[in-house]
Parts: C-alpha cells; sequence; structure tokens
C-alpha cells in the first residue's frame, strides 16, 4: 500500500538525446512528500534541469515515469508553479500585471478586483506591494526575482519547481529572499523541489538533498536528510554541531564521490543501484 503522505513518485526515469550516445541520467527514483523542501545538487551536465522540466512537463523523458498525486505527469499544469533563474516577466506590464495575468490563467471566471486583491497579497508577501506599478526595467535583479516568486506562488500550486532562482543575486539579496521563501512554504506548506549549487543554500532550505554523480549516466546517489532542526536562520546555523558533518558529507560527495560513481556507471556497474538514505552527523556518531 502506497503511503498516503507520498506526493510525488519518480521511477527509473532516464533521458537520452541520440540514441547512439550515452543517457544523460538514468535508474532516477526518488519520493517527496506533502509539504517537502527537496533540493537537488550535483555538477553541471548531470541533468538537474531535466529532471526538473520534465516535472514541469516543459520536456518528455526517455523512460520511466513521474506521478504526481496518482497522476502521470503529462505536459505544464497550473498545479505546478516554475521559477526559473531568469526571471521571464513580460516586460512592457507592470509588476502587478505581470502577477495578474498568471493569476487570471488559474482562476478565469475570477472579477478584475479578485485578481487584483489576490495578486497583491502575493507581492506583499515578497515585499513589493509599493513597486506594483513599475515595470521591470525598474527593478533590480533581486525586486524581478520576487516578482517571478510571488507570480509562482499567486497561482497556488501544488508543486513549485525552482531551478537556481537565485543564482544570479548577491549574497544579501539572496539571504533576504532565502528568508521569505522560507516563511511562504511555511505558512502554506508548500511542496518544493530545487536545484541549487549552493551547499549552504540546501542546508538552511531543505529537507531533504539529493546528489547526483556525474553525468553522462548520471543517477542520483545519495539522499541525505537534514538533520539540523526546523527554523533554521542563517546567522546561527553554523553554530549547531550537525553543521560542519552534513556540510563536509556534501562537499566531498561532489569534488570525490561523485565523479567515482559516474564512472562506475559507465562501466555499467551500477545496473540496479539505488539511492542511498544517508543521516549526515547522526551517521557519523553511530561509525
Amino acid at each position: 500500500m502506497q503511503n498516503e503522505n507520498i506526493f510525488l513518485k519518480v521511477s527509473n526515469l532516464s533521458k537520452s538525446y541520440k540514441a547512439d550516445a550515452p543517457p544523460v541520467f538514468e535508474g532516477i527514483d526518488f519520493e517527496i512528500e506533502r509539504g517537502e523542501f527537496v533540493c537537488i545538487i550535483g555538477h553541471s551536465g548531470c541533468g538537474k534541469t531535466t529532471i526538473l522540466n520534465v516535472l514541469a512537463g516543459l520536456e518528455e523523458s526517455t523512460g520511466g515515469d513521474a506521478i504526481m498525486l496518482g497522476k502521470h505527469i503529462q505536459g505544464p499544469g497550473l498545479e505546478r508553479g516554475v521559477v526559473f533563474q531568469g526571471h521571464a516577466l513580460m516586460p512592457w506590464m507592470t509588476v502587478l500585471q505581470n502577477v495578474a495575468f498568471a493569476v487570471k490563467s488559474k482562476y478565469p471566471d475570477w472579477s478584475k478586483e479578485q485578481i487584483n486583491e489576490h495578486s497583491k497579497k502575493y507581492l506583499e508577501m515578497v515585499g513589493l506591494v509599493n513597486a506594483e506599478s513599475k515595470k521591470p526595467s525598474e527593478l533590480s535583479g533581486g525586486m524581478k526575482q520576487r516578482v517571478g516568486i510571488a507570480r509562482a506562488f499567486a497561482i497556488e500550486p501544488k508543486m513549485l519547481l525552482l531551478d537556481e532562482p537565485f543564482g544570479a543575486l548577491d549574497a544579501l539579496t539572496r539571504g533576504v529572499i532565502q528568508d521569505e521563501l522560507l516563511k511562504i512554504c511555511k505558512e502554506t506548506n508548500q511542496t518544493v523541489f530545487m536545484i541549487t549549487h549552493d551547499v549552504d543554500e540546501a542546508i538552511l532550505l531543505s529537507d531533504k538533498i539529493m546528489l547526483m554523480s556525474n553525468g553522462p549516466n548520471a543517477r542520483i546517489a545519495e539522499i541525505v536528510v537534514n538533520t539540523l532542526p526546523k527554523g533554521r536562520q542563517r546567522a546561527s546555523l553554523h553554530h549547531d554541531p550537525m553543521y560542519y558533518p552534513m556540510r563536509n558529507h556534501l562537499v566531498d560527495f561532489l569534488v570525490n564521490r561523485s565523479k567515482d560513481l559516474q564512472i562506475k556507471g559507465a562501466k555499467g556497474e551500477l545496473d540496479g543501484y539505488k539511492p542511498v538514505i544517508v543521516l549526515p552527523g547522526i551517521d557519523a556518531a553511530v561509525a
């Protein structure tokens, strides 16, 4: 019997772009529970964005299944909100109009007043209610990303897909938006799948961190359970005794083990391999 809390189940997912070339990734298996925040980390070329695009319905896998709430993902849908590294705002529209456009797509029967009120609620959540009349060209990079996040949340998706949304931001702006994202996710019990290259960002935000081996023939090698308590704060994160064991584990994987696993995968030595569940710090203490 399937766990009722399982929100998303991905089974044996693979992707190849050429018949005579090795797959970008293969044998991808993972589950996400409702309300979980999951980050995925791996080197460029391992297929992280392709996996996200499959979940968004923007790209088809070569093999395997992605099932959300009992239904196969086929094509884009408003039950999935996507935020890319580029803000993807419509330059001729104001901040409010950019968010309202998405809201109208989700709720076509709403009046203009209802749409604007709902849109403003999410602009207020990201601290942009006073910028609603500005065009994207008048906004900083951080403000544009906030509009993109507000737009994604405003359609009230069942799952939020984030592709390195803070990668191009300065450290201060990045920190502020991370805090806002955590606050909104907590308020809405949002299920999130996020790509990041930032180990500290993953530790701050996520409940689980999925580590991918290098591509081609990439796989999810480990699923690291975040053992740090909820309510984490950036300023005090490094004081937690579990922080450095977890961080060191993630960095060691990226520097050393991800390459070793890629070599084994290319040799066919990982057939049937399933991700290892790891509890950094706790596992070390037990060992």
